[in-house]
């Protein structure tokens, strides 16, 4: 298949998952589906998975993680209500795709990986698309950010038995959480607003994560 045909089926199929997975569902946020339309998903999956970059489903991306489906990414955005005035911290890399989506929203995007391999292949997607507002770090996403930060938003890509006590201490007043929270094989999508030092939850979905690994999360 020629280049200029390849690319042509990709932003058809761009097209229907804005059509269908988002705005067929409860993606309302404009921002949002502009950007989720402007990413190309393509550039953070194996090459191997291109044909199915669109496809409403998770894809595997190495070091047993996987690249969340686009309807889950559009959620989990819609649901920090960003600004271009916010820091944001994401625990869990990954491909590098939900941070090209945060940093074309927000002022600065702060996030931490476990794996070497993932942070280092997200960071140069990332360059070539000329995304220069996110801060790299590997390590325990659990634990926080490294250096003292606070954070207007918060979003974890993997799962936490409950809200690791770093992150919440990160969290600004007034400040917003997403997290999928639970300890069994599906969890619960959680959006939290941090009001007088507590967090005031709302259960939005259930879905299904691979663990938080860390001090403050999972153990294995």
């Amino acid at each position: 298949m020629d280049r200029q045909r390849e690319q042509d089926m990709l932003d058809q199929a761009r097209q229907r998952m804005l059509r269908n997975d988002l705005q067929g569902r409860d993606i309302t946020d404009p921002d949002v589906l502009r950007v989720m339309m402007e990413v190309p998903r393509e550039a953070f999956v194996p090459d191997g998975y291109h044909s199915q970059a669109y496809v409403d489903g998770p894809l595997p991306i190495g070091s047993g993680q996987t690249i969340s489906q686009p309807y889950i990414v559009a959620l989990m955005t819609q649901l920090l209500r960003l600004d271009r005035d916010c820091a944001v911290l994401e625990i869990g890399t990954g491909s590098g795709y939900q941070t090209a989506i945060l940093a074309r929203l927000a002022g600065k995007v702060y996030t931490i990986e476990k794996f070497e391999e993932l942070s280092s292949g997200a960071r140069q997607v990332l360059e070539r698309l000329g995304i220069g507002n996110v801060e790299f770090r590997v390590g325990d996403g659990s634990a926080g950010w490294p250096e003292p930060r606070r954070f207007d938003r918060i979003l974890l890509t993997a799962a936490a038995p409950d809200w690791p006590a770093p992150l919440l201490a990160q969290l600004v007043e007034g400040g917003v959480i997403v997290a999928p929270v639970g300890c069994g094989s599906t969890q619960a999508l959680v959006a939290a607003e941090k009001v007088h030092g507590k967090l005031i939850e709302r259960h939005v979905c259930g879905c299904r994560f691979v663990r938080l690994i860390g001090e403050h999360g999972f153990s294995q």
